[in-house]
């Protein structure tokens, strides 16, 4: 997965993300939660970094299921 710098930190991110909106919110009802782990924990597994989320999915749903999601990768 190519990787691209954030800005002029040392921050390096994929170059593909992925979307989390309609995982919580604004497509109709939430997805399963248990799918949308597995989807995360995929992407993870094929070298995504990058997860869009904000605080206007919930508030603070789309992060607390992206968080729950990553907590087995913190550190990596």
């Amino acid at each position: 997965m190519q990787k691209s710098k954030l800005g002029k930190s040392n921050l390096e991110v994929s170059a593909l993300g992925l979307g989390c909106m309609g995982m919580s919110a604004n497509y109709g009802p939430p997805a399963d939660k248990r799918d949308m782990i597995g989807l995360i924990r995929a992407a993870v597994d094929r070298g995504v970094t990058f997860f869009d989320t904000a605080e206007v999915y919930g508030p603070f749903v789309n992060e607390e299921l992206v968080g729950e999601a990553l907590a087995p990768f913190r550190g990596r």
